[in-house]
């Protein structure tokens, strides 16, 4: 547990692209010892995040050009993973920390921030847990789902990890509104691709409680995250000088 984890809200996307590179940027301040534990918080442009895999199947110039007009712009993650839809009713987290048995805590990272996340719904008032929903979008072990009354699963958040030497970056999507955009789009990237999916298991925090907003969300994840470590607020203009500089 790190003795503290500087929380940085970002206001506003900084573009697609850059807002996956500036992670990565993170990551590498990290590396240099110039960043220590960082939660990053931000709410993304619409956004197609595609896996390697996806890239080299015949599909991909058609998956790309689908994500398009429906007004997502495809990109190529370094993460692992299939395709994955997001946009400005989700909230994109970014946590990076020094580790030097980063490669080793690997699989217990996705447990126990997938239960983290997890717990953040519940707090937030949806039944939620964490595990594969057969035919989901971007399929993992631990994936976070919310429970829906007539007992169906929905996808509530995928996470995906970068590890370094000497340290980590975490990423997880939370959809917490307007989830019908992410289905179209999503719909037609896969068709392109050739992969089956379902699009009944892509959903979003407010079709299971309609009064949630993205604020009552985000406070949940900090209230969950606060029982990880003591939490510090964070100025986001002092981070992009301290991660961009070099």
């Amino acid at each position: 547990m790190p003795a503290a984890l500087e929380v940085f809200r970002q206001d506003g996307s900084l573009g697609a692209a850059a807002d996956l590179d500036f992670a990565l940027a993170m990551l590498d301040a990290v590396r240099r010892g110039e960043l220590g534990p960082a939660l990053r918080i931000y709410r993304p442009r619409p956004t197609v995040a595609l896996g390697q895999r996806d890239a080299k199947l015949p599909g991909f110039t058609a998956a790309q050009a689908a994500s398009r007009r429906h007004g997502f712009e495809p990109l190529v993650r370094r993460a692992g993973g299939r395709a994955a839809a997001y946009h400005e009713g989700c909230l994109v987290l970014d946590h990076v920390e020094p580790d030097a048995s980063a490669l080793a805590g690997s699989r217990r990272r996705f447990e126990d921030f997938g239960e983290l996340l997890a717990d953040a719904f519940r707090k937030a008032g949806l039944t939620a847990g964490v595990g594969e929903i057969p035919g989901e979008y971007c399929p993992g072990e631990f994936t976070v789902f919310g429970e829906a009354p007539d007992g169906g699963r929905i996808k509530l958040a995928g996470t995906a990890q970068r590890v370094i030497a000497g340290g980590w970056l975490f990423s997880s999507v939370l959809v917490v509104d307007n989830a019908a955009p992410l289905r179209r789009v999503l719909t037609d990237c896969y068709a392109e691709l050739g992969l089956d999916w379902d699009p009944r298991t892509a959903g979003a925090a407010r079709d299971l409680a309609p009064s949630l907003d993205l604020a009552q969300v985000q406070d949940a994840v900090l209230a969950a995250y606060a029982g990880y470590a003591p939490l510090v607020d964070g100025d986001f203009s002092g981070l992009v000088g301290r991660v961009t500089r070099h």
